[in-house]
């Protein structure tokens, strides 16, 4: 029996949300709902009770209807609350009134800049911004585009869009200008909002003349409005000074798009009628996401307003104790879902923290600083940020002080075990390292963490509740023990509602469904871990293994890319590594390759060590055949690293779109080596 790193007290499990919920249930329900993997049976046995009562448990704000789902075995096709009427800004700005002189919002900046929004001032530009934009006719589903850094401007702007009952996306700065129109082009948006300057490892950079050539291309365009969010920077001394917008319209020949600052909408010496919120349907669009667009034009992917809020309900109130007054940061970008994950923060009354920049610059550990100066009580970041940690040598448990700290969370990449193990040495013993798994299709998880469960090396803690996730074999047949595809085998609110221009609906189809029928193949590969806990239940701990369509098959095996990585990163001298495979002489062979750390030489001894890590640990069939050196790891703009592009390239094949890519120069590393000839 493997013992956990970390189990909750009962006075820590009696003063969670999920606890309280709960009782809420079991005070109501036949069923016996006193543990979680029961009360996780009945949420996907008994779907539609289950999301009413995550509707009533949070209050949310709008007509519920009569009809909880339709067609609710149909996936696609199934439609919840399909008469219900509410507004997403409603639901994350009602605390405040009573909230009003708390602190909704801390921006920093990679330089250590600090701007604090309280909720009284959140509303009242969340009410200016809005205001302007009515001005420009902007109307229910019409559609906001953001080029943001993450910082204040990104959340009060999706906040007045979302008033209005209009749909916003965002991406962030530092995307190519032919990466932002192969998103916002599919789209067509009236307005762009734009940051026009940002700072990044200590970098000025300007990008007026990119947002000038994207606006110019954005025919659908009424409305631009810009920003420059660095205040206290280097960037306003090395930037030119500002045009005029009637000088910069007469170089570009008389734009079709009217031009405004936001400090000119925000600043305005006036106080903003009341916001008016645009009742919705449950069903309607929200936000536009985009995939990866690793493989070509990235899809455009529409989730839906209702489904959007109940699932962050449910995953930031009752899986990540998220309540009101709590501090909760998570490192993202605004191209990522994970701030559309943590922006929900609002709607419990929580305080959003937000970073802007490296997250190592100026000084390695400028994160962990910013979460003992603030008191995070949630803190976040990616895999590959941990491990980074790590091999950096940072040992926050000695250098800060995170008494307020109660979550670490990981999401973008599986968490090694030598990271849950870090965490927990370096960085704090007693906290809920919650790894959490889902992503951009379903803006949401399918498993995550539990404040309530104790917390196993290597494992994701459950399942979330009302997902019915399993894993399957070659069939699409739920396996109780052993490795497969990750599936839902039942519907739930947070499933797109569609993808753009897919009319007839058969590109949502193949994402998803073409492979079982009626059933939500998600890309994952993984399984089920179980723990017998003291009260008698059991915990269904998920392992991810990587993503599917990169499992490796040497001699007719599957191997997930993540038992791999797991024990590269236990050798010191390599910093990071990707692993494929190539097609070898009618099989498939594993190639590591591998980023060391400064010094470092990848001679025969390093290359025999990595070997003996991967053949002690796993099995001969995971030792690679090739070890190759490279300088940099190709990765998408969120931080993951592309595995089935660096398998195009050493096959000779082309990446279709390198503008998803954050460092598609990298790419060239992999071409033509003659180590793979051999």
């Amino acid at each position: 029996m493997t013992n956990p790193l970390w189990k909750p007290s009962q006075s820590r499990i009696q003063s969670t949300s999920m606890h309280r919920f709960m009782q809420a249930i079991g005070e109501t329900v036949k069923d016996d709902v006193s543990t979680y993997s029961a009360l996780h049976a009945w949420s996907v046995s008994k779907n539609e009770d289950f999301w009413k009562s995550v509707w009533d448990f949070f209050s949310v704000i709008g007509s519920q209807g009569q009809t909880i789902v339709q067609d609710k075995h149909l996936m696609p096709g199934a439609k919840w609350f399909p008469e219900a009427q509410l507004n997403f800004a409603q639901n994350l700005l009602k605390h405040c009134s009573s909230r009003a002189h708390e602190t909704a919002i801390t921006q920093y900046s990679e330089d250590g800049f600090v701007e604090k929004v309280s909720y009284e001032e959140l509303y009242r530009n969340v009410a200016l911004v809005a205001d302007r934009l009515k001005q420009a006719g902007l109307e229910p589903g019409d559609r906001v585009a953001a080029v943001s850094t993450n910082t204040k401007h990104a959340v009060i702007a999706m906040l007045a869009t979302t008033s209005l009952g209009a749909v916003w996306s965002s991406c962030s700065p530092d995307f190519g200008e032919q990466g932002i129109l192969d998103r916002f082009e599919q789209i067509k948006p009236k307005v762009l909002i734009a940051c026009t300057d940002y700072q990044y490892a200590g970098k000025a950079i300007c990008c007026r003349d990119k947002i000038d050539k994207v606006s110019n291309a954005l025919e659908s365009l009424v409305l631009r409005i810009d920003f420059k969010p660095l205040l206290c920077t280097d960037a306003n001394k090395q930037s030119d000074a500002p045009q005029t917008y009637a000088e910069r319209d007469l170089k570009h020949n008389a734009l079709h798009f009217e031009s405004v600052y936001w400090d000119d909408i925000v600043n305005a010496d006036r106080i903003p009628e009341p916001l008016e919120f645009k009742a919705m349907g449950f069903n309607d669009p929200l936000y536009i996401l985009y995939s990866s667009g690793t493989t070509g034009k990235p899809k455009c992917i529409v989730h839906g307003i209702g489904g959007t809020l109940l699932q962050h309900l449910k995953e930031l109130g009752l899986h990540t104790n998220v309540a009101e007054g709590s501090r909760v940061f998570y490192f993202t970008t605004c191209g990522w879902m994970m701030w559309n994950w943590l922006v929900s923060t609002l709607a419990l009354g929580g305080s959003l923290h937000l970073f802007d920049g490296s997250p190592f610059h100026a000084s390695k550990s400028i994160l962990f600083d910013m979460a003992e100066t603030e008191n995070v009580d949630v803190f976040g970041a990616s895999a590959k940020y941990y491990a980074a940690c790590e091999k950096y040598g940072l040992k926050p448990i000695i250098t800060h002080k995170l008494d307020s700290l109660q979550s670490l969370l990981s999401t973008g990449s599986p968490l090694s075990h030598e990271s849950f193990e870090y965490l927990y040495r370096n960085v704090k013993a007693d906290v809920c390292v919650s790894s959490i798994s889902g992503g951009t299709d379903i803006v949401s998880c399918f498993a995550l963490g539990n404040p309530v469960l104790p917390v196993y090396t290597g494992e994701l803690q459950c399942a979330g509740l009302g997902m019915e996730l399993a894993f399957a074999d070659d069939d699409g047949q739920a396996m109780q023990h052993g490795k497969g595809e990750l599936v839902c085998l039942s519907s739930f609110p947070s499933m797109p509602i569609y993808f753009w221009n897919d009319q007839d609906g058969t590109r949502y189809h193949d994402a998803y469904f073409s492979r079982f029928k009626n059933t939500w193949a998600h890309g994952d590969f993984g399984e089920y871990c179980q723990h017998s806990l003291e009260d008698g239940s059991i915990q269904s701990g998920v392992v991810i293994h990587g993503r599917s369509d990169a499992v490796l098959n040497p001699n007719g095996v599957r191997i997930g890319t993540a038992e791999i990585y797991r024990q590269v990163e236990r050798v010191e001298d390599v910093f990071e590594s990707i692993v494929v495979g190539q097609e070898w002489e009618n099989d498939i062979r594993v190639v590591l390759f591998v980023r060391l750390q400064p010094g470092a030489v990848l001679n025969d001894a390093l290359r025999e060590q990595i070997k003996i890590t991967i053949r002690e640990n796993t099995s001969p069939r995971h030792v690679p055949a090739k070890i190759i050196e490279v300088l940099d790891i190709p990765r998408t703009r969120s931080g993951k690293i592309v595995e089935l592009a660096v398998r195009n390239v050493i096959h000779g094949l082309p990446v279709k779109n390198t503008e998803a890519l954050a460092n598609p120069e990298a790419l060239t590393l992999f071409e033509n080596l003659s180590e793979l000839s051999q």
